[in-house]
């Protein structure tokens, strides 16, 4: 199964149907050209992978050395001095100063801003009866709520998304754009030694871990991978449910499902981000009759284990047992900030326009490939022409 193909991006979840049925929990499939993984599709196999790390380190170095430079998953994948690409103590460090950081974000003063950011990209669309929401709220939400968390002036943080686009979109130029964003990150660190703010870039400087650039540069790197994408396409993957389900639609304005539990069906059937937590076997290791080579990718399918038969039912209100924040030591520390700003931004969207509607059949929706995300490419939408909102009599 190549996962960088469009077939693959069309409908993935007919994939990993087909995958299971021919290889049960433990697929093998092709991350780039010439580039093999094992894919895990089963829920209670990915739950003792998560969970060791001894056999399962997350250290790619080994993988890498045969891997070309110019693969187009290799800045997404490669080793760097963060906590999802390392191990033991180096591990515990680097989580524990990002940890820390994110756990200082006022989360009832970013709702305010969150609100804000919202409020004014409403405002400039608002009057036309249309708009992409890819590309003129739900990215510009979450990268304005990022900059505010980050510290980040609007020219770096401009720059660092571009760049961090470039990475996730196995078309582009991957190489360049890892590049774009570490010149625009270390500006950042740079400044923010000089002058440091309320915020988790000068939080992080200031921990007692006492990270370097070079740390500070990739824990960075991970927060606008974590908090770009995942974010944004989460946002869209909710709307588009929210618009093409009778069950959510209904529910949702009726008042007998909240927000919260139509992100939390997305976060089960279709996670922004589908296939990741990256392990590599130290050795050759017998997991559930497969043999998995050593220092070979092992991804875990967060979207096909959710969807598992032996664990999915068919109602899961309330249920947050999905694994889209992964698990075990490598499990999200920013679980609850990344539900506010899905859940604001959705709320104020919904608020202003609850009358919005696709613009298109949602089979005619393009789906971006790549092995790693669910993310559309546009989602254009109507509604009936609103005023613009005054923030001071937002409720």
């Amino acid at each position: 199964m190549r996962l960088w193909s469009e077939e693959f991006a069309v409908d993935p979840h007919r994939a990993y149907q087909e995958m299971r049925r021919r290889f049960g929990a433990l697929a093998p499939v092709e991350l780039a050209p010439g580039v093999p993984a094992t894919l895990v599709i089963g829920y209670h196999v990915a739950l003792r992978i998560l969970n060791d790390p001894d056999h399962f380190p997350a250290d790619p170095r080994t993988w890498e050395r045969e891997i070309p430079s110019d693969c187009p998953i290799l800045p997404m994948m490669e080793w760097r001095p963060n906590p999802i690409r390392s191990a033991g103590h180096d591990h515990t460090r680097y989580r524990s100063a990002a940890a820390a950081a994110l756990d200082q974000v006022d989360l009832h003063s970013l709702h305010a801003i969150i609100e804000k950011i919202a409020v004014a990209q409403i405002n400039s669309f608002c009057l036309d009866g249309r708009c992409d929401v890819v590309h003129q709220y739900a990215l510009p939400v979450v990268f304005g709520t990022l900059n505010v968390i980050l510290g980040c002036t609007p020219e770096i943080s401009q720059r660092a998304a571009t760049g961090m686009a470039a990475m996730f979109d196995t078309t582009a130029d991957a190489t360049e754009g890892n590049r774009i964003l570490t010149e625009a990150l270390l500006e950042l660190i740079a400044a923010k030694r000089r002058t440091p703010g309320a915020d988790v870039t000068s939080w992080l400087a200031q921990h007692p871990a006492g990270l370097d650039d070079e740390e500070m540069l990739h824990q960075l790197v991970l927060l606008y991978a974590a908090g770009i994408e995942p974010p944004q396409n989460l946002i869209l993957n909710t709307l588009l449910l929210m618009m093409t389900d009778d069950r959510f639609a209904g529910s949702v304005h009726g008042g007998s499902l909240s927000t919260r539990d139509t992100i939390d069906e997305v976060l089960f059937s279709d996670p922004p981000m589908a296939n990741y937590c990256i392990t590599y076997p130290r050795q050759p290791i017998l997991i559930d009759d497969v043999w998995l080579p050593a220092h070979q990718p092992v991804l875990i399918s967060m979207a096909a284990c959710n969807n598992d038969p032996a664990i999915r039912t068919d109602d899961i209100t309330g249920n947050r047992s999905h694994l889209a924040f992964s698990a075990g030591q490598h499990a999200c520390p920013a679980r609850e900030l990344g539900y506010l700003i899905v859940q604001d931004a959705l709320d104020q969207l919904l608020d202003a326009l609850p009358e919005m509607t696709l613009a298109v059949p949602s089979s005619e929706l393009l789906w971006r490939p790549g092995p790693f995300h669910r993310a559309l490419s546009s989602l254009p939408v109507t509604f009936p022409k609103s005023p613009p909102i005054d923030l001071a009599d937002n409720p």
